[in-house]
């Protein structure tokens, strides 16, 4: 039977409950487990798919073309699960379940209410994720102990150890113990409070992960594990770390590790984390250094492209290559010029979004990457900009998007009606009811890539998958006017019907993406085509270094 691990948190919200359970999934597997994540969301929209950036950050998608959680993509990137659509469950969803089962008649006349029809549907839930395949199926709950939202899930796994052998269930708390500075010392009072308040609605947390900028004296952990009634050895310190990749090793001088194989009843041996030392050690100790400019408009809040961010490390960690970040608002470049911003930097990124504002700044950003011969990645719409501005100052045409104006004489991207879905074996269409506007491309499609360019070369691969999350299309009708001036197009699906990758010649390194590459990225396992950009903006400096 698989074990589980359900984590809440306490006092404040942000205190990184994604990065938890992603680091003890990483002991876990360090030690031999088997290990999925799964995150259970209180807001009552039904996926994050239609919010915006700004309110909830980036949008992970999954390989089955789920739209989920940003944590998901922590899981992902500490462990080697790859999540699916019963890895993500939002009071929205768990709602229409219940309500879509009373309309058809299944509760049998029941009056349906929230315990325990609601609580059964959250545990049917996270049953959902777990199977045979796993060994431990960790559950983080969104939001904090107190939220209205919340109280729903914490019943559920309240009642979660009842249903399964007590030893099978563990539940981890994590808190905060600040530091004052007036009185100089940390306290422990909403730590305190937090567990009380877990305690009232019934459960007992196994373990606190106390998150602190200083370690928690000996003293002050016999003292929070005397109020909140728990063995000393519970009571965790969990510091800030130079990169969130430290944590598992954190985790383990603390005696996390061993202390969850003894409340879970596992004979496990030492974690094996000499990946995990070097993956930090490359972090902290590089040898060389670039600097990359990202050119967006959700640049005011970072985890709008946290996995993008990520990824990018991943790329200097395989090049031992520290990644200095500059985010430039695409907006300011269109007020105040290009050079301003990107004349001093080793490679420019154009990621994803959606909407008009500040397309014209992205597409100054492409322009002077490709003049200027400065390694550029284009990322989603990245790919999509950098057709428009090569047709625009190379081709001579009036190229645009349709997505920014219908009615432009040569649109180079528009809404395909039409394309064949690998995964369904149909044919999906555009329909005029469609959610905001059109159906995406969701999910993972396969690429076939051509040899002898820079996509192949960073592969070493001729068929490759990856992950998408748009609407919006190279239009078939321009290839031959593109490719005749130099465009080349190094990626295509099988049918060769939609274009996926596009790169320059005469250019260090130029490459537009349809997907989302970032999403697949891991620290252990850089993501080839950032291994490769990062590579790109490093190679000039080297001699630098030497």
């Amino acid at each position: 039977m698989s074990k589980y691990i359900f984590i809440t948190g306490g006092v404040v919200s942000a205190l990184g409950k994604g990065i938890a359970a992603a680091a003890i999934g990483a002991l876990l597997e360090a030690q031999g487990l088997r290990v999925t994540i799964q995150k259970l969301d209180p807001y009552i929209n039904v996926d994050p798919g239609t919010l915006s950036p700004f309110e909830h950050g980036e949008v992970f998608v999954t390989d089955d073309g789920c739209e989920t959680d940003l944590d998901l993509g922590h899981y992902e990137r500490f462990t080697h699960m790859r999540a699916a659509v019963v890895n993500n469950y939002t009071t929205g969803k768990i709602y229409f379940n219940v309500i879509t089962k009373e309309r058809r008649g299944d509760y049998l006349g029941d009056t349906v209410q929230v315990v325990p029809h609601i609580t059964d549907e959250i545990r049917e839930a996270i049953k959902s994720a777990a199977s045979d395949d796993y060994d431990v199926n960790i559950v983080e709950i969104g939001g904090t102990v107190g939220d209205i939202e919340s109280l729903p899930f914490l019943e559920a796994i309240r009642q979660f150890r009842y249903h399964v052998e007590r030893e099978n269930v563990l539940y981890v708390h994590l808190t905060l113990v600040p530091f004052i500075k007036t009185a100089g010392e940390l306290k422990t009072k909403p730590t305190q409070h937090s567990v009380n308040e877990l305690r009232e609605i019934g459960i007992q947390p196994d373990i606190l992960l106390c998150r602190t900028d200083r370690p928690i004296p000996p003293e002050m952990k016999r003292k929070i594990a005397i109020h909140c009634n728990l063995d000393q050895e519970a009571v965790i310190s969990a510091l800030d770390v130079e990169t969130v990749y430290e944590v598992p090793l954190s985790y383990k001088t603390e005696g996390l590790d061993k202390f969850i194989e003894k409340k879970l009843s596992l004979n496990l041996p030492e974690p094996e984390l000499k990946t995990w030392v070097q993956v930090v050690d490359r972090i902290k100790n590089p040898k060389y250094e670039c600097t990359i400019a990202i050119a967006g408009k959700y640049v005011n809040l970072k985890d709008s492209y946290k996995s993008l961010e990520e990824a990018l490390i991943h790329g200097g960690i395989s090049n031992n290559s520290r990644v200095n970040l500059i985010w430039v608002d695409s907006e300011e470049i269109e007020a105040q010029g290009v050079e301003k911003y990107l004349s001093e930097v080793d490679g420019i990124l154009v990621p994803g979004g959606f909407g008009i504002r500040g397309i014209e700044g992205k597409i100054a950003a492409v322009r002077y990457a490709r003049e200027k011969k400065i390694p550029y990645f284009g990322i989603c719409l990245g790919m999509q900009l950098a057709v428009i501005e090569f047709g625009r100052n190379v081709c001579g045409l009036s190229s645009n998007s349709t997505e920014f104006d219908p009615k432009t004489k040569d649109p180079v991207i528009y809404l395909m009606e039409r394309w064949y879905n690998h995964r369904s074996g149909k044919i999906e269409e555009r329909t005029a009811d469609s959610q905001m506007g059109g159906t995406m491309r969701l999910g993972a499609y396969p690429t076939v890539l051509v040899e002898g360019t820079h996509a192949y070369e960073a592969y070493g691969s001729k068929n490759i998958s990856e992950r998408h999350r748009h609407r919006y299309e190279f239009n078939n009708k321009y290839r031959d006017v593109l490719t005749s001036k130099g465009l080349v197009i190094s990626g295509l699906s099988p049918d060769t019907e939609l274009v996926e990758i596009v790169e320059l010649r005469d250019h260090p390194w130029f490459l537009g993406c349809q997907f989302h590459p970032e999403f697949k990225s891991r620290p252990i396992d850089p993501h080839p085509l950032f291994r490769a950009f990062i590579g790109a903006a490093v190679r000039e400096k080297r001699e630098l270094f030497l």
